[in-house]
C-alpha cells in the first residue's frame, strides 16, 4: 500500500464543479482582472522606475509591493484561466508544489513590504530628525534584499518539508494549491512539517505587531498637530487602507480554510479563497495611484506628454 501512494504524481483541485453554464463568462471576467492587475501595478512601476523624484525609500517600497503583486497572481491566473477552458481540474504534484510556494512566499513578501512602509512612515513622522541617517540608499536596499530574501528561504523550506512527505490522497480542495492541503494528504505527519510552519507563521505574526506598534504610534503621534493629521491622511492613510484589506483578505482566507462549512455552495467557497489575489493586487496601486499626490501628479504628467507627442505624430 505505501508503495503505491509513493507514486501519486497528479492531484485534482475542485471549486469549479458548477460553472459549466458560466465558463466563458468567468473566463473574461477572470482574464480583464488579471489584465486589470497587469496595467494599474505596471503604471506604478513604471511611474517610480522613470520619474527619479519618486526614488525616494517610500516609493521604492511601492513599486516592489507592485512587481510582488504580478509574482503572486503569476502562480494563480495562468493555471485558473486553463482551468476554466477544460472539464477536468488536475495539478501535477510538482507544479502544486510550485504554486503552493508562490502563492505563500508572494503573501510573505507582502507582509515584509508592508512592515518596511509602516517602519517608513513611523521613522518619516515620528522621528524626522533621523530620517535621512535611518533610511539611506543602502539600508534600503539591504531592506528590501531581505524583504525578499526570507519569504523565499522560509518558504522554500516549507516546500520541501511538504515535498518529502508521502500522499495517501490526491484531492486538494481548493481551486489552488495550499501547503497545509498538501500536507493534509501525507500517509504520517513529521515533526518538520509541523515546526516549519509554526515558524514561519510565528516570524510573519511578528511582522503584523510591528506594524500594528508601528500605526498605533503613528496615530498618537499624528492627533497631536493638524500639521501631523493631514500628513497622515496624504502619506498614511493609503498605506493603512492597504494593510487593513490585506489583512482581512488573508485572515478571512486562513480561518474559512481551517473552519469553512459545508452549508456554503463550492462557487461561494471559491470566491472566498480567492479574495486576496483579486482585491489587494487592484486595491493598494489604485490606492497609492490616487491618493498619493506625488505618483499622481507623476501619472498625470506622462500621460498628458505621451498624448501630447501622439497628437503631435498625427497632426
Amino acid at each position: 500500500m505505501m508503495d503505491n501512494v509513493s507514486v501519486i504524481t497528479m492531484l485534482t483541485l475542485s471549486g469549479l464543479g458548477g460553472i459549466g453554464n458560466y465558463r466563458v463568462t468567468l473566463f473574461a471576467l477572470t482574464l480583464l482582472c488579471y489584465c486589470v492587475i497587469w496595467l494599474v501595478n505596471m503604471t506604478i512601476i513604471v511611474t517610480v522606475i522613470v520619474d527619479k523624484n519618486l526614488h525616494e525609500p517610500m516609493y521604492i517600497f511601492l513599486c516592489n509591493l507592485c512587481i510582488n503583486a504580478l509574482y503572486g497572481t503569476a502562480g494563480f491566473y495562468p493555471k485558473f484561466l486553463s482551468d476554466l477552458l477544460f472539464p477536468t481540474h488536475v495539478i501535477s504534484y510538482a507544479g502544486c508544489l510550485l504554486q503552493g510556494f508562490v502563492l505563500h512566499s508572494s503573501l510573505s513578501a507582502d507582509l515584509s513590504l508592508l512592515a518596511l512602509m509602516a517602519y517608513d512612515r513611523y521613522v518619516a513622522i515620528c522621528r524626522p530628525l533621523v530620517y535621512h541617517s535611518v533610511m539611506t540608499k543602502q539600508k534600503v536596499c539591504v531592506f528590501v534584499f531581505l524583504a525578499w530574501f526570507f519569504p523565499f528561504f522560509l518558504l522554500f523550506f516549507s516546500t520541501i518539508t511538504t515535498s518529502m512527505s508521502r500522499l495517501c490522497g490526491s484531492h486538494i480542495p481548493k481551486i489552488y494549491c495550499v501547503n497545509w492541503l498538501v500536507s493534509n494528504l501525507a500517509c504520517t505527519t513529521s515533526i518538520a512539517s509541523i515546526a516549519v510552519p509554526a515558524f514561519n507563521y510565528t516570524f510573519y505574526t511578528g511582522h503584523f505587531v510591528f506594524i500594528i506598534w508601528s500605526y498605533a504610534h503613528l496615530i498618537r503621534t499624528c492627533l497631536t498637530s493638524r500639521e501631523g493629521r493631514t500628513k497622515f491622511m496624504q502619506t498614511c492613510l493609503p498605506h493603512f487602507i492597504c494593510l487593513v484589506t490585506f489583512a482581512v483578505c488573508v485572515l478571512f482566507d486562513l480561518l474559512y480554510m481551517r473552519f469553512s462549512s459545508s452549508d456554503l455552495s463550492e462557487s461561494v467557497q471559491s470566491f472566498m479563497a480567492i479574495e486576496f489575489i483579486v482585491i489587494p493586487p487592484i486595491m493598494n496601486p489604485l490606492m497609492y495611484g490616487l491618493k498619493l499626490t506625488k505618483v499622481r501628479n507623476s501619472i498625470t504628467q506622462f500621460m498628458l506628454l505621451n498624448v501630447f507627442q501622439f497628437r503631435l505624430i498625427t497632426s
